[in-house]
Parts: structure tokens; C-alpha cells; sequence
């Protein structure tokens, strides 16, 4: 059952999360679960890039005057910025626990 995360303007930018197939991200596998994981990441890392281009469109837009209603823009910089730290935020976690895992006796 994939993942739902509510969006912020409803047109389902986060949308669902679901396990892309092998074939879409082809990645060097170590086990059964390390294809998953890192297909997981690389569809986060994409979807985050999706929303700072549009973020970056409707800026440019707003800019020029060609864009009619500026709270279109307004919501995708802040879908982009939650994005974007949710993204660091996850990987800050990731290396603490790397680091706690090179911390442990052997």
C-alpha cells in the first residue's frame, strides 16, 4: 500500500509514494532491499527537483507579469521549501545514525 501525503494546494505534489521498478533506476545491488531504498531516494530526489522547477517557472512568471494570480507561485515556493527540508532534514538523520554505526565496538 503506497505512502499518501496530504498536499498543500491539492493538485497532489507529493502525492503518492511508491516503489519505482528496477528498471526505472538501475542501481548496483548489494541485497533484496538496497534496489528498493535507493530507487526510493533517487524518485525523492526527482520529485523535489519537480517542485523547485515549477517553484522557479511560476517565479520567473510572476516576474515578467505574466502570471494571473501570484498565489500560485506563493504555494509552489512553499511546497518547494518544505520539500527541501524535509530533504535535509532526512539526510542529517541519515548521517547521525552512519555515524552511529561507525561508533560501535566490534
Amino acid at each position: 500500500m503506497p505512502l499518501q501525503f496530504p498536499s498543500v494546494s491539492g493538485a497532489g505534489a507529493l502525492g503518492p509514494i511508491a516503489a519505482p521498478t528496477p528498471a526505472q533506476h538501475a542501481a548496483p545491488a548489494s541485497g533484496p532491499g538496497d534496489t528498493e531504498f535507493g530507487s526510493l531516494v533517487l524518485d525523492g530526489l526527482d520529485r523535489l527537483e519537480g517542485l523547485t522547477d515549477k517553484a522557479d517557472g511560476l517565479a520567473v512568471q510572476a516576474a515578467t507579469g505574466k502570471l494571473e494570480n501570484i498565489h500560485d507561485y506563493t504555494i509552489a515556493a512553499s511546497e518547494a521549501s518544505v520539500a527541501s527540508q524535509l530533504t535535509v532534514s532526512l539526510r542529517n538523520r541519515a548521517v547521525e545514525a552512519f555515524n552511529e554505526i561507525m561508533r560501535m565496538q566490534v
